[in-house]
């Protein structure tokens, strides 16, 4: 017989095994810097990220975005997963529940000399496995932390949609006030051709001055037709990006878009690693790690015994030589522990296989809080560089336009040149295009900043 000594000593042994194998992951550190270094924005006020589009006062933007979300097969995607990683956490809680199973049967024979006998049999079977090592409730774990990594998956896939409709948007805003200073330097350069010519046809200017004046109108008018043509592919992008219909969408952007003269700022945590754990993809590749480490747990545990359990119960009858028979059966067990012995090396190099995606997921982690920082740093530069160029661009408008408008008052009195009048009309045009696109760039790089910092997503 076995000692109680010996089965103290075992029970100890199997204890130990199995704390090993279900250690928790040590932490991992998130390569995130003590501060940020850029400068912060300045001025506005904290907004609550949740209902940050409504500041730009446009009920088409808002459209667009729910319109994008609702049709993106990026989202529909992730919604997928979720329910995908449902119902692998409900497969994996299972396996830590005993299985039922029920059976019945009938039969009719004669062997003899025996008359003919009918019986007839119902039962149930159960089997259960002691998780002594911890492989299914690894398992079970790993579900779990993959079950959270697609809901925060989805959050992330809803916000990257709804910036890239913003962004969408705003690249057909800016086009269309492109189109605007475009149409008025070819109507201008229009109207200066025309009175060249004129003046060309009198005898008082030369035609070669009036064939420069041509060249430039037909050069501006050219621009105008390509700038259209952006606007009207910027429209179709929306289009495909939200599944509204083209006459629709047309017909809503009528309406005059007002950009916003202030945004409200997002309330960054002075410490950077606190703020990215807001972000719902640094999230799941947080929680991918862990679910690499409890998958490690599981292929280990798979290299060491199983200890199973099964039983049954059944009742049944058996009727032969017009006698009936009722049987009754029931039986606990075998305990049974299974030791693997030899398998080629198949469950070692399943917990190698393991191991080695719990380090890719720890790199991959690792990278994406180093990317979640960069794109943060790199929102905030850009709203710095452009809140302060923008008084200097506005300025450089103003005095370009003042110079042109004094330098074609000259022109028609015949005190400058056509050279002069077409230098200064390419260095305002230069301008207002520059002031355009810093407006865009500004607008663009608060959006940047809205999905660099989560997006309004609460971590659970």
């Amino acid at each position: 017989m076995t000692s109680p000594r010996t089965l103290a000593v075992a029970a100890a042994a199997l204890t130990l095994v199995a704390c090993a194998v279900n250690r928790p992951p040590e932490q991992v550190e998130a390569p995130a810097p003590p501060q940020w270094y850029a400068p912060l924005p300045h001025g506005g006020t904290l907004a609550d990220l949740a209902l940050w589009w409504q500041q730009f006062n446009d009920p088409l933007l808002i459209e667009l975005i729910e319109a994008a979300q609702s049709v993106s097969p990026t989202v529909a995607s992730a919604a997928s997963r979720i329910e995908q990683a449902r119902a692998t956490r409900v497969a994996a809680g299972a396996a830590l529940l005993p299985t039922v199973d029920a059976n019945a049967a009938a039969a009719r024979a004669r062997q003899p000399p025996a008359p003919v006998a009918t019986t007839v049999q119902v039962g149930a079977q159960t089997a259960w496995e002691v998780d002594i090592f911890g492989r299914n409730r690894n398992a079970g774990r790993a579900a779990q932390y993959r079950f959270e990594g697609a809901q925060a998956g989805w959050h992330e896939a809803r916000v990257a949609i709804a910036a890239e409709t913003a962004n969408s948007y705003v690249n057909l805003r800016t086009c269309e006030r492109l189109l605007v200073v475009a149409n008025n330097d070819a109507k201008s350069r229009a109207e200066t051709s025309r009175l060249t010519k004129l003046s060309a046809d009198a005898g008082s200017t030369a035609p070669a001055v009036a064939a420069r004046a041509r060249a430039s109108a037909a050069e501006a008018s050219a621009r105008a037709t390509q700038q259209k043509a952006l606007c009207d592919i910027e429209v179709k992008s929306l289009v495909a990006l939200t599944g509204m219909p083209e006459p629709r969408l047309r017909e809503k952007l009528g309406a005059r878009w007002v950009e916003p003269e202030r945004f409200a700022l997002v309330a960054l945590d002075a410490i950077p690693a606190r703020q990215l754990l807001q972000r719902p993809d640094v999230y799941v590749a947080e929680r991918e790690v862990a679910a690499a480490s409890a998958d490690v747990g599981s292929a280990r545990a798979e290299q060491l015994p199983r200890l199973t359990l099964s039983g049954s119960v059944a009742i049944g009858k058996a009727r032969t030589g017009g006698a009936t028979v009722d049987a009754e059966s029931w039986s606990i067990g075998p305990l049974a522990l299974t030791l693997p012995v030899f398998d080629g090396g198949r469950r070692a190099a399943q917990a190698d296989a393991a191991l080695a995606r719990y380090e890719e997921a720890v790199a991959l982690y690792q990278a994406r809080v180093r990317q979640a920082v960069g794109e943060v740093e790199q929102a905030l530069v850009t709203l710095e560089s452009a809140r302060a160029r923008s008084e200097d661009a506005r300025v450089a408008v103003e005095g370009y336009r003042a110079s042109f408008a004094a330098t074609e008052a000259r022109y028609r009195s015949g005190l400058a040149s056509l050279i002069e009048l077409e230098d200064q009309r390419r260095v305002t045009l230069a301008a207002e295009t520059a002031l355009v696109g810093l407006q865009r760039e500004r607008v663009a790089a608060w959006i940047a900043l809205y999905r660099a910092v989560g997006g309004g997503w609460k971590r659970p």
